[in-house]
């Protein structure tokens, strides 16, 4: 069973991109490779607990376990030693990473507060998009009695995008809130 973004993008994307950069090929279209949805928590060398919660929202966000980073280098000006837990991340391929793209562009996004739209500008040169997130309130998942501290996150969305403009336009064309250009 294909997800409702799949659907979109096979009916609507693909053809209208091929159109739109005129590509030779269906190969050549961009597509999505991974999500990779990471937790900083930097408080977690005093507390370990709030490392703990961190992967337990992620796993409820993602819907798939998060590995826990460790630190790779000391830095004594934060009380940090190598090989310390700092943070946690997933990466979603597949199904999964449709299904979470999905919820967050038609679910969470419209839940941030003063929502005008995502910058447009967040793209890496090779056609990834970054995006960070301030509070993970805003996936539905989260309940908000049982979390014991707003954290943020990033999400880095991998394409097979050659460029940045032809990232935007796929993203675009999936549904990404961008915000316009005058807005920016």
């Amino acid at each position: 069973m294909t997800s409702r973004l799949q659907e979109k993008y096979k009916q609507e994307v693909m053809p209208a991109l091929m159109n739109e950069f005129h590509y030779d090929n269906v190969m050549q279209v961009p597509k999505l490779e991974k999500i990779v949805i990471n937790i900083a928590v930097g408080d977690a060398k005093e507390n370990p607990k709030l490392l703990e919660s961190a992967v337990h929202e992620l796993t409820t966000i993602a819907g798939q376990k998060p590995v826990v980073i460790n630190a790779k280098k000391s830095v004594a000006n934060f009380k940090l030693r190598a090989g310390m837990p700092i943070a946690t991340k997933v990466t979603l391929r597949g199904d999964k990473m449709y299904y979470f793209l999905d919820k967050l562009i038609s679910v969470a996004l419209p839940r941030v507060r003063d929502f005008r739209g995502i910058s447009d500008t967040s793209f890496d040169g090779r056609g990834n998009y970054a995006l960070g997130i301030k509070e993970q309130l805003i996936f539905p998942e989260i309940n908000f009695d049982d979390i014991d501290e707003i954290r943020g996150m990033d999400i880095i969305i991998v394409t097979s995008a050659e460029t940045d403009e032809e990232a935007r336009a796929f993203l675009a064309h999936m549904g990404m809130p961008f915000k316009r250009r005058e807005e920016n």
